[in-house]
């Protein structure tokens, strides 16, 4: 249930048109739905100049129009709906609800969702029903305590905000606008702001624009010369960068119910070294709960979560002078309780990676950012434009170069 669009028309004889459009309002969103709904059928919305002339000839409301017409005037064409077809160039625009009270026409166009011909019976449009109720309001609204023209132009030029409120997107929500009006910080009349279709008020604070760029850094290292480490970097703007951020390696081995291992980190000499957060998680699948570790990390701490069997080394918010760390030591497993320890049907034998998770604040590979003074705002206030930029770790990770790992990035080869 929508509207495609809604008019009020001043119904005013003797002057050229017999008529003003006061207010007219359309959705976008709704007229492409209705162009897949009624396929061949659909006839578009006329701009408001035509509709306007062929809505008063459908009611007889123009002056020169007193001679009798058969497509309109016969008994076969007696309307007692209010619902009507406008001739629109060589078409008819179907179904458009209006009708005439106190010299306003209040009229709107509702969504059909289904094709056109043959015409589908009147009870089984809804957006019908929805119109009628929708209009009604908007009469109950102009009408509820109006006194004068300044009282009438005062509330037509509230209509457009109200109708955000009550009728988002061409959905009717609320058809006493009256309530509505405590919720609305109206703007100036002689200062309209125009509203997005999605905002259902202005915005009462001072105005701003945020812009951000985000770039994910997906990477896979392998530390083997038969298999080449991938990395990309995704973002709004897709792109290829060679350098990954962070390169490493890590070694596993097995020795009885202990594992060694052994892992050393270097920050690209390129890259801003200047982390939000830095971690490297190292999962062990597969096997008991951890019992025993030692270990000797040149930088950062380590924390181990015994029975996930994961070590998590914080690495903090700088890599030291050397752009260089470096972890080992030995891990000891107890007995293997498959209820609760984690399995993985990758990660088997030797088969283990390490995964960087980490963020870079005001800083991108690609060098890509907004700059602000360029940045063009139409609106009736000067708003306050920042904008932002951050490199994020997605899928970053190092494979045990001591054993087999899969090959599931070979797409990303840059």
């Amino acid at each position: 249930m929508a509207q495609r669009a809604v008019w009020l028309i001043s119904h005013e004889p003797g002057t050229p048109l017999c008529g003003i459009v006061k207010f007219s309002r359309r959705y976008p969103t709704v007229e492409k739905r209705a162009k897949v709904f009624n396929g061949a059928s659909y006839v578009p919305v006329p701009e408001d100049g035509p509709f306007l002339k062929a809505l008063l000839f459908e009611l007889r409301l123009l002056d020169d129009e007193k001679d009798f017409l058969e497509s309109r005037d016969s008994c076969s064409h007696i309307n007692k709906t209010s619902i009507y077809g406008l001739p629109v160039g060589s078409e008819e625009l179907w179904p458009v609800v209006a009708f005439l009270k106190n010299g306003m026409i209040y009229a709107c166009v509702p969504l059909v969702e289904q094709m056109l011909s043959p015409r589908p019976p009147l009870i089984s449009i809804s957006g019908i029903s929805q119109g009628f109720e929708l209009l009604f309001g908007v009469q109950d609204f102009l009408s509820s305590g109006q006194k004068n023209d300044t009282e009438l132009n005062t509330k037509l030029s509230q209509l457009s905000d109200l109708l955000l409120q009550t009728c988002p997107f061409g959905t009717l929500l609320d058809a006493n606008l009256q309530n509505s009006l405590d919720n609305i910080n109206f703007a100036s009349v002689t200062h309209p702001q125009k509203q997005p279709a999605w905002k259902t008020g202005t915005y009462k604070g001072k105005p701003q624009v945020s812009i951000s760029i985000t770039e994910k850094v997906n990477s896979m290292q392998y530390d083997k010369q038969e298999i080449a480490d991938t990395w990309q970097v995704v973002g709004v703007v897709t792109c290829k960068v060679p350098v990954p951020p962070i390169l490493g390696f890590y070694q596993v081995k097995e020795e009885e119910v202990q594992l060694k291992i052994a892992v050393n980190l270097k920050l690209h000499e390129s890259v801003k070294n200047s982390f939000e957060f830095c971690e490297a998680h190292i999962p062990f699948y597969n096997r008991g709960p951890i019992t025993h570790v030692e270990y000797k990390a040149s930088f950062g701490q380590l924390e181990v979560f015994r029975e996930k069997s994961l070590l998590v080394w914080i690495i903090g918010q700088k890599f030291p002078k050397s752009m260089e760390i470096s972890l080992s030591g030995t891990i000891t497993f107890g007995a293997k309780n498959h209820e609760k320890q984690p399995f993985d049907q990758i990660c088997i034998g030797g088969t283990a990676y390490l995964k960087l998770h980490f963020r870079i604040l005001d800083y991108t590979l690609t060098g890509c950012y907004v700059d602000q003074h360029s940045v063009q705002v139409f609106a009736s206030g000067k708003p306050k434009i920042s904008t932002h930029r951050k490199l994020i770790s997605s899928d970053y990770y190092i494979w045990n170069s001591k054993a087999p790992a899969p090959v599931t990035y070979g797409s990303l080869l840059l």
